[in-house]
């Protein structure tokens, strides 16, 4: 009788590796651009030599996560449930196993991540310790026979040293018909001897068309439109391969806000100094972290950007004709090796000033202030 007000209480509480108002990646129907991956997994697993641990890599947003719950529900849903011809793992809708893994309730599936503290109300920097070791209970377990236990760890970059060190323990010994799956963005911070254990799975950026097809999708759950031709084709470009990316860039009005950036870089060395101001007014508050936060990404890949355009002549159009008028003269070169220096130093004083609470907008007059001084 107890169970549906906790199954509601897990459900209600906030989720770290979910993007806010749009499907997590379990609940995420298809998965697109990962075609290869899917029948390599598939055809594994249905050899009986499914190996034990993978660690699935890639960029930041490219569906990692939701190919790793996919893999989840195919290995964890009967027989009759799965694809027959075994090339993707897509399963039944309605199967037993989708049904609970997206209800977070199957018992075969454990999740390790960052949970939310409700006594702090937020999440802890890292994975800790205790929560992987809610990995003994559940390996502890026996299942049904010939029944596969799956552990997804996401992220495996979030592992604190005594994490990583349990983990390393059950990877080191698995139970019989048990499933690793550890989701990373950056391998190489990876223990040596985790990455040894596991076999590893790159999964690539999106190409544009896939990309197009995941964030409709995504959208469309989220009961939003897809924006127009123009504004999806900016997306799309600015996302570089990542579904996370694009939604966040659409939500957080990252269009106009690029077109700000782009504004800025493009007159100097004359700056708008009222203007300035305005917009920095817009991210100096706590509640506007995440624009902030875009802002400066923005920012530092427009500017690694030109460079590059600078040095290959390719680009898009507009970035590229503003990048060849910084290189225009002798002169001017200095300026864009000028410009890589800073791009050093904006990454570096925007980190500190985050981690020790800083002034924001100081930080952004003071970040416009050098990029006049560069390209003076």
């Amino acid at each position: 009788m107890a169970r549906g007000p906790v199954t509601q209480e897990i459900e209600d509480l906030p989720e770290i590796d979910r993007l806010e108002g749009f499907p997590h990646p379990r609940e995420t129907t298809e998965l697109y651009g990962h075609e290869a991956a899917e029948t390599e997994l598939a055809t594994a697993l249905r050899s009986g030599r499914m190996h034990h641990a993978w660690l699935i890599a890639g960029p930041s947003g490219i569906g990692k996560a939701t190919f790793a719950y996919r893999l989840a529900m195919h290995a964890l849903a009967s027989p009759g449930e799965r694809d027959g011809e075994a090339r993707t793992l897509a399963v039944a809708p309605g199967a037993i196993a989708a049904r609970q893994v997206r209800a977070q309730s199957h018992p075969g599936l454990l999740v390790v991540r960052r949970g939310y503290n409700l006594k702090d109300k937020r999440f802890p920097a890292s994975i800790s310790v205790e929560e992987v070791r809610r990995l003994r209970s559940f390996l502890g377990h026996r299942g049904a026979l010939g029944a596969w236990r799956v552990v997804i760890v996401d992220s495996g970059d979030e592992l604190n040293i005594n994490a990583a060190n349990a983990l390393l323990k059950s990877l080191e010994e698995p139970p019989p018909q048990t499933m690793f799956l550890i989701v990373s963005a950056e391998p190489g911070r990876l223990l040596p001897t985790i990455r040894s254990r596991c076999r590893r799975l790159d999964l690539a950026p999106l190409e544009e068309d896939d990309l197009s097809k995941a964030m409709r999708q995504a959208l469309m759950a989220a009961g939003r439109d897809m924006p127009d031709a123009a504004a999806a084709g900016t997306l799309l470009r600015l996302a570089e391969g990542s579904v996370r990316r694009a939604l966040n860039l659409e939500s957080e009005g990252g269009i106009a806000l690029y077109n700000d950036v782009f504004q800025i870089v493009a007159g100097l060395p004359e700056v708008r100094w009222g203007a300035i101001h305005t917009l920095a007014d817009t991210m100096s508050a706590v509640a506007a972290e995440a624009r902030f936060e875009l802002f400066f990404e923005l920012l530092l890949e427009l500017l690694a950007r030109l460079v590059r355009a600078a040095a290959t002549g390719a680009g898009e159009a507009r970035e590229l004709q503003l990048a060849e008028r910084l290189a225009r003269t002798g002169e001017a070169e200095g300026r864009l090796a000028s410009l890589a220096v800073l791009w050093e130093t904006v990454a570096r004083e925007k980190a500190e000033t985050v981690a020790l609470n800083l002034d924001r907008k100081t930080l952004i007059l003071r970040t416009v202030s050098r990029l006049e001084t560069t390209t003076r």
